[in-house]
């Protein structure tokens, strides 16, 4: 070894021997420098030397670094040093890999290519989340490893993954992504604009939508993807009305609210737990009974791509703003309501009087009677 290796490792032993941190970190750096310079130079027994250094160095800055924020510090310099260098120890880069704190393990999860897919996916499974986000962010990152990612369902390691164009995901993973971007707008954008994303999950995912991030969807299209998603936007829009329009057998939801009827039992927080269960035959015959209209007269105003009209038979039913709510969101399979369009809704309901609703009711029922005649 030349005499610089020789000075350095005088030092390693002296910093080991004093047990002092700063010591340490001091010569973590130069080692560090040093290896980073000739790491596409060295031999086996240099290279053996070098692993051997930094094992010794990551030992005694572990253990300062329990009551010492500046060994912390150093430790996590010393990842950040090493992670991009190909050379680099691969038992020292998976001590780091595995490090509790982040700032330490974060590095070289994000940039080391020493870690193979077998380390990522044990990581993945064992640590934290802030760890699987690091992971995400890699420039490359097979399905196997997604997969293993995204199986512990953290939203935020979801996103990383929709925003990095060099994690490839499997169908399974696409799956596990549409489930949560229903609940989750910015996820719901980034992944509906990958190119690898299945032309039937991108529909299933603006099925799920709200009109809002349909918008921002389409505007955030790239070029080569404008097209597909408009009519994505258009058959989901069109998978929606079907939805709402098929007829339905109202027999056991009637049998239901008969019998709670009987029972003293139908009023506003059972139709309220109907609405929230999305269970929609039950809910019109709730409304219905408590109106005291026919089904016939609201399953249409359910149905209608208009929304007021239902508010006309709530109102006359005198329940509050949170049941309405629960039943304009009952009429769709999943999803809910654009919130622009509840708060219109909610005004014009707290606009309509008892009278008026009750009046219109009876004028609808005369209408209907006489178009059934």
């Amino acid at each position: 070894m030349s005499n610089p290796h020789n000075t350095i490792v005088e030092d390693v032993q002296a910093a080991i021997a004093t047990g002092s941190a700063e010591r340490c970190s001091s010569v973590a750096e130069r080692v560090a420098s040093l290896f980073i310079a000739s790491a596409g130079n060295l031999d086996i027994e240099q290279h053996a030397l070098f692993a051997d250094v930094f094992e010794r160095l990551v030992n005694t800055i572990e253990l300062r670094a329990l009551a010492d924020v500046g060994a912390r510090i150093a430790l996590a310099e010393l990842s950040a040093q090493l992670a991009p260098v190909p050379q680099t120890p691969i038992a020292v880069i998976r001590r780091l890999a595995h490090h509790d704190d982040i700032a330490v393990a974060g590095p070289v999860l994000s940039e080391s290519p020493r870690l193979n897919a077998e380390d990522l996916i044990e990581i993945a499974n064992t640590r934290s989340e802030k760890h699987l986000i690091a992971i995400a962010g890699r420039w490359w990152l097979q399905e196997i490893v997604t997969d293993a990612l995204l199986i512990r369902r953290f939203p935020s390691v979801s996103r990383k993954l929709m925003k990095n164009p060099g994690a490839r995901i499997s169908a399974a993973g696409f799956s596990i992504i549409l489930a949560q971007a229903i609940a989750d707008p910015e996820l719901a954008i980034a992944t509906g604009i990958r190119a690898d994303l299945p032309s039937a999950l991108r529909r299933t995912l603006l099925q799920n939508a709200t009109e809002a991030v349909k918008a921002r969807l389409l505007a955030s299209a790239p070029p080569h993807l404008y097209e597909e998603i408009r009519s994505a936007i258009a058959a989901a829009t069109a998978d929606a009305e079907q939805g709402m329009s098929r007829c339905r057998d109202f027999g056991g939801a009637k049998l239901t609210v008969g019998q709670l009827k009987q029972a003293g039992k139908l009023n506003e927080a059972a139709l309220l737990d109907f609405a929230r269960q999305r269970r929609y035959t039950e809910t019109i015959a709730a409304i219905a009974e408590l109106a005291k209209c026919s089904i016939e007269l609201v399953r249409p105003l359910m149905q209608s791509l208009r929304s007021d009209g239902i508010l006309v038979p709530c109102k006359a039913a005198g329940l509050s703003w949170t049941t309405v709510a629960a039943i304009l969101d009952s009429r769709f399979v999943s999803g809910a309501t654009k919130p622009d369009e509840l708060t219109k809704l909610k005004n014009r309901y707290l606009e309509l009087t008892l009278d008026e609703a009750q009046r219109l009711l009876k004028l609808w029922n005369v209408r209907a009677g006489a178009s059934a005649n």
